[in-house]
């Protein structure tokens, strides 16, 4: 098979069929503006990779040879006027590292290689402050230049990082901005930062016992870094600090607006407040979804589910609660138009200004065979912190809009993330209006990760607003498995990594769906799993979707994933790197990271690695050592 293989990439890349690991449709045909060629998808266990040069089929996909002309490539015309194709294997090495300058994938393959070393990684941190120690801040910062630090972000601050967002650019890559500056504090002090933020100074002890166990804090995971190295960490300490978060974000937008037509940037909602609102608004947005559902009788199709007074009355008596809601009082806050019926997505008011919060913060409850609302209590600084996290986000996003820069909103822990997404959504209603300007984070691995998709985005044609969607698998999974088994609540990851490859695809083919039936959804499918891109590049094409109508984007890291980055981009598709940027000094913390989040993914991208290999051996034999693009 190896030798039909490099037959088939040497002689016959225009006359194959791939056969790709998908329980999906059979057949597809690929859009562009140069061929429309056919490509071929069936179900297999086999995949190709590359070896020193040296095509081997392991598990997930395998070529075979067919007679019909132009199916084994998408073909278009590049920026450079010429032919270009992508595999859907992704194995051109030549194709993949064009934009790079032959010492560029010579730094690759030492970064990447590094990267294999348990040891510098898991010290990485220790060795790199040792570093600083001996040879000097000026070396120290020559050498990081030279290595890692050029390998993942881009620069130091808007004008170093215009030269990569300009190659990016020119080999079909955009770029979603992320000033990647970090605060380097101790574990006592971020717990001790959590626990403060986290926690109302009005607290009633007996009061705090009717919490739900999720959305409490705990000081023995009030350092949220712990078991996490794929995200950033803010932690709040006093409202001048969000003020400086605000006006970095601030920075970063209009670098993204400056230095592109079509950018993004990443924003954390944890940099701009005290986390205390987004823990106990959660809390009543779980609990009044779980009382809706208890009174609905179902959990499915949820936003066409609506209840009058009375119905609200004759469930809680099924549920054996003699005393009637003879106020009314959560019911009058949930139906704000007073038009008599309720439904789960009744949160037009939130983003008012002129809203108390304290009204937001209640919540039902049962307690004791009664109806009992939970009162959040916060002083009137707390709330004054509250609104003006509030204002921050309006701030935020009015600059983006005023930009032309869309806010990539990242995903937080699951005891944040349902005021999170509930308080992107209230943008979105604003923002979204003309043009997709805010996208939420969907992390796939959370087993109610499908439903608030669908409601979501349902709530977004309802009310006729631009949808925007970042779908990931998720960076917290460790943390939060630790958090739910020490505190006792149930876990909200799914079971297995292939649980989580299945919500991935279910979500990703709802929303490719409903761009097909809408056309007003944006999907960013930010992902480095090769079966995941072809199979949306699949659906894509059965459903008509084209590269050209920029609905579909593909995001990975800088640094990443070149293979299937820049073919995609060459293409036609709409393709994105992540690009952060810094001073040396302060993205260490990021960079610490990132070696972290890939000492055991580094190990199993060999692909990656021996691409590199081969491009290099290849400019070597060829006499391109100084190739430049």
């Amino acid at each position: 098979m190896a030798g039909i293989c490099r037959v088939l990439t040497q002689n016959l890349s225009r006359n194959a069929r791939i056969v790709s690991n998908s329980n999906y449709p059979i057949g597809m045909r690929t859009k562009s503006a140069a061929a429309q060629p056919n490509i071929v998808v069936e179900n297999e266990e086999k995949d190709v990779t590359s070896t020193g040069g040296n095509d081997h089929v392991s598990s997930r996909a395998k070529i075979v040879v067919s007679s019909p002309p132009n199916i084994h490539d998408i073909q278009k015309l590049g920026g450079h006027g010429q032919a270009n194709t992508i595999q859907l294997e992704f194995i051109d090495a030549k194709e993949a590292y064009r934009s790079k300058t032959t010492w560029e994938i010579f730094r690759a393959i030492v970064v990447l290689r590094m990267c294999q070393f348990d040891a510098l990684v898991t010290y990485n941190k220790e060795i790199m402050k040792f570093a600083q120690t001996v040879l000097g801040k000026r070396l120290f910062e020559r050498i990081m230049k030279a290595s890692f630090y050029s390998h993942f972000i881009a620069g130091e601050n808007q004008v170093r990082i215009q030269p990569t967002i300009d190659r990016l650019s020119k080999y079909g890559v955009g770029a979603i901005l992320d000033y990647s500056v970090e605060e380097d504090i101790s574990h006592n002090k971020a717990v001790e930062a959590e626990m403060e933020s986290c926690i109302s100074n009005e607290a009633n002890p007996e009061e705090d016992e009717g919490h739900l166990k999720q959305y409490k804090a705990y000081p023995e995971f009030g350092d949220r870094r712990e078991n996490v190295s794929s995200a950033r960490t803010y932690f709040y300490t006093d409202e001048a600090k969000c003020d400086q978060n605000l006006r970095t974000l601030l920075q970063c937008v209009d670098a993204a607006g400056a230095t592109s037509t079509d950018g993004f940037a990443a924003v954390k909602l944890t940099a701009l407040g005290r986390p205390q609102m987004l823990l106990n608004l959660s809390e009543v947005l779980i609990r009044t979804r779980d009382m809706f559902i208890q009174m609905a009788g179902t959990d499915k199709n949820l936003v066409n589910v609506k209840l009058t007074r009375q119905q609200v009355q004759n469930e809680l008596e099924k549920m054996g609660i003699q005393s009637r809601d003879s106020t009314g009082e959560w019911f009058t806050w949930m139906d704000h138009n007073n038009d008599g019926w309720i439904d789960l997505l009744d949160w037009d008011r939130l983003m008012h200004p002129d809203v108390t919060l304290k009204k937001i913060f209640t919540a039902p409850r049962i307690q004791k065979g009664q109806l009992e609302p939970l009162q959040l209590v916060f002083s009137e600084e707390e709330e004054r912190q509250m609104k003006r996290m509030l204002q921050r986000t309006d701030v935020l996003a009015k600059r983006a809009r005023d930009k032309g820069v869309r806010l990539m909103i990242d995903a937080e822990q699951t005891y944040f993330q349902p005021a999170i997404s509930r308080l992107v959504i209230e943008m979105m209603r604003k923002f979204n209006r003309k043009s997709p300007v805010i996208f939420n984070t969907y992390q796939c691995y959370l087993k109610q990760a499908y439903n608030n998709l669908t409601v979501d985005m349902e709530l977004s044609q309802r009310e006729h607003f631009h949808f925007g969607a970042k779908l990931v698998r998720g960076a917290y999974m460790e943390q939060e498995r630790a958090r739910a088994q020490e505190i006792g609540y149930a876990d909200p990851i799914n079971a297995s990594y292939e649980a989580t490859n299945q919500c991935y695809h279910k979500c990703l083919n709802h929303m490719l769906t409903s761009i097909k039936r809408y056309g007003d959804i944006n999907l960013m499918v930010a992902s480095h799993n090769e079966d995941t891109v072809r199979f949306t590049m699949r659906r894509m094409d059965e459903l008509g979707i084209g590269p050209q109508d920029q609905l579909v984007y593909f995001g990975q890291l800088l640094g990443m994933c070149d293979q299937v980055s820049f073919p995609l981009g060459q293409s036609g598709y709409a393709v994105y790197k992540y690009v952060p940027y810094g001073p040396v000094a302060d993205v260490l913390p990021y960079l610490t990271r990132r070696a972290q989040e890939n000492k055991g993914m580094l190990k199993g991208v060999g692909k990656e690695r021996n691409l590199l290999w081969q491009e290099f051996k290849r400019r070597v034999v060829q006499g391109k050592l100084f190739y430049n693009p």
